[in-house]
């Protein structure tokens, strides 16, 4: 019995190791990860971790007893697989077999080819690239963020708390405009700039300049700004590169179906996390992949269950998939919460409190509700989150 290998040593493989074992399989597991280290927790990286120091057993995931005989191969991530012949080489050069696989790759940063210098440049994802910020981001230096998401908008607040000088370069209208909606996205830039947050928006880095390193960057506009540091968040790209030529579709990220299945004629495969593109019932079932915090463990428990009973000859659940995205975000004092898919939504609405303190917005389609989100009013989202559960499922 050669057994499941996961590869992807993150949340999600390590909630699909788990599913497997309380599913009843008793086989051999391998978890492969291209880190050093067990799965950690990635959304302190841009906040307190990076403001505090890097500790990353702190960061570590509690594991569940049930996979304490899980081999653990770190520090070697996978460059090839055949599917059919049910093996995965990794960048060391080892082969591994196994009898079904899990998908858990996950994504990487974005890095767009923009002339000039590369010392200086930086991305925010793994503890190594926190550590190699945490000791540049100090009182004075000059910090240009690419990109007005989430991650740079976070790590925006945390370098400004700690005394760096901060722009932010994105070509969208508002920061966060796509999940928050553009009066919400307004609201966030606002108080970015009462903390000192410079914004550049409608607007990209067309160059880095400097001889041996980025000293400044030329944007769209003609302005030139200075930077001891760039850091870029502009968006992600699934790894996936290590399943070509497995008949799989990999538009973006792996297709799977409600089971997390991906089909091909090769052994039992499924995927989960952030690299899974799935469909999810409770909205309109249209595969998409979900990069929030709680799809990871949710994608991963289904997965597992469903690599146990293909293993074991049993047909798996197939019934749909109704898990509930969900994401947070702290930036400075301010905690912001969604529930559903706000993305979705034509028409957002301000239903309680200020846009520019404490409030709820709504999210609508016509569907109904698809999504909510609540600015320092987390005790007040229980029953969005009942009301968007129970949404008439999408297709049977």
């Amino acid at each position: 019995m050669n057994g499941v290998v996961v590869v992807g040593a993150g949340l999600g493989g390590l909630r699909a190791a788990e599913s497997l074992r309380a599913a009843g399989y008793q086989g051999p597991v391998t978890v492969v990860g291209d880190e050093e280290y067990l799965p950690y927790s990635r959304p302190p990286l841009s906040k307190e971790a990076l403001a505090t120091g890097i500790d990353v057993s702190a960061l570590e995931f509690r594991r569940k007893s049930s996979v304490d005989d899980v081999a653990w191969r770190l520090g070697s991530g996978v460059v090839s697989s055949d599917l059919a012949g049910g093996t995965i080489t990794l960048a060391d050069g080892t082969v591994l077999d196994f009898d079904g696989l899990v998908i858990a790759s996950g994504i990487r940063p974005r890095r767009l080819p923009i002339p000039g210098p590369a010392q200086g440049r930086h991305v925010l994802r793994t503890v190594a690239d926190a550590q190699a910020l945490r000791g540049l981001l100090v009182p004075g230096s000059h910090v240009i963020i690419m990109g007005a998401g989430f991650i740079g908008c976070e790590t925006a607040a945390t370098a400004r708390v700690l005394g760096a000088e901060v722009a932010i370069v994105a070509i969208d209208d508002e920061p966060m405009a796509r999940p928050l909606g553009a009066e919400l996205g307004a609201s966030m830039r606002r108080y970015h700039e009462g903390h000192g947050v410079h914004f550049h928006l409608g607007h990209t880095v067309d160059a880095f300049l400097g001889e041996d390193r980025v000293r400044s960057v030329a944007l769209s506009d003609g302005t030139e700004l200075p930077a001891d540091l760039v850091i870029e968040a502009v968006g992600s790209i699934t790894n996936t590169n290590w399943l070509a030529d497995n008949d799989l579709d990999l538009s973006d990220g792996v297709l799977v179906d409600s089971a997390m299945q991906a089909h091909a004629d090769a052994a039992p495969v499924v995927a989960v996390g952030d690299v899974a593109r799935h469909p999810n019932a409770l909205f309109d079932g249209v595969p998409r992949r979900i990069e929030h915090w709680n799809m990871p463990t949710e994608t991963g428990r289904r997965a597992g269950r469903t690599l146990a009973a293909l293993l074991s000859g049993d047909e798996p659940d197939r019934s749909p998939f109704t898990a509930m995205p969900s994401f947070w975000s702290d930036q400075y004092e301010r905690k912001l919460q969604s529930f559903g898919m706000p993305g979705l939504a034509t028409d957002v609405r301000l239903v309680d409190g200020d846009i520019d303190g404490a409030c709820i917005v709504e999210y609508v389609n016509d569907t109904g509700l698809v999504g909510v989100v609540g600015l320092d009013r987390t005790q007040d989202l229980a029953p969005y989150r009942k009301q968007l559960m129970d949404r008439p499922i999408a297709y049977a």
